[in-house]
């Protein structure tokens, strides 16, 4: 049996539609703990990026924060939180933030300190204050650069979320688990197709999100 196979009976078997461990109920549990994790390294990557970029301090820590957390092995880390915090979504939440802020900080780090010194001097010449000039002249101009910084961090967790089922959580991970468990592969190709999936439509919101956020002129000056 090839793999095209198992994907087509995976998919057409009706009991992988309903119940606690149906499709739908598994893809929301699995987008659940992506948009969590995303949301929480957003919220310490990018206010932290946009300042360092914007005073142009910091930039040595914040390579060596990042590579220092892109060593951490993901599953490890996962192992370590399960054995000190036990059972919940916090030793779940702990890697993929970890795994994510890397990217979403230094991209916004750079993404700021690539944006043309000229405007923004230009703008301290007419007396705009700081945060007018971060959020109305270097912003707009770094903002490409930023969702690809928001698009990596994100892909990465849809990928990698699937370590939720090693600690009985739920997500696409649990096909993938519990088929190599059970030695049902097409339980185990349905999960990796469902992952794939999530990711391609992660791109295409992040190219639409693009589309509509960033301003034509500077859209084509990327």
């Amino acid at each position: 049996m090839n793999v095209l196979h198992f994907v087509q009976q995976f998919f057409s078997d009706s009991a992988h539609w309903h119940g606690y461990d149906g499709i739908p109920t598994r893809l929301r549990e699995h987008v659940q703990y992506s948009l969590i994790a995303l949301g929480i390294a957003a919220a310490i990557g990018l206010p932290v990026g946009l300042i360092t970029g914007h005073t142009g301090r910091g930039g040595n820590s914040l390579a060596l924060i990042a590579t220092a957390a892109r060593a951490l092995p993901s599953f490890g880390l996962l192992v370590l939180m399960f054995v000190l915090l036990g059972l919940g979504h916090l030793p779940v939440m702990i890697p993929l933030v970890v795994l994510a802020v890397p990217p979403i900080l230094v991209t916004t780090y750079e993404a700021m300190r690539s944006v043309d010194p000229s405007p923004v001097d230009a703008a301290r010449g007419m007396g705009m204050a700081e945060s007018r000039i971060l959020f109305h002249v270097e912003l707009p101009v770094a903002l490409p650069l930023i969702l690809s910084g928001l698009r990596s961090a994100a892909i990465q967790i849809v990928s990698t979320a699937t370590i939720a089922a090693y600690v009985s959580l739920g997500g696409v991970g649990r096909y993938i688990v519990d088929g190599l468990y059970q030695r049902n592969y097409e339980k185990v190709v349905g999960g990796a197709t469902l992952v794939a999936v999530l990711a391609l439509v992660t791109l295409g919101f992040f190219w639409a999100v693009n589309r509509l956020a960033v301003s034509p002129g500077v859209r084509r000056g990327a």
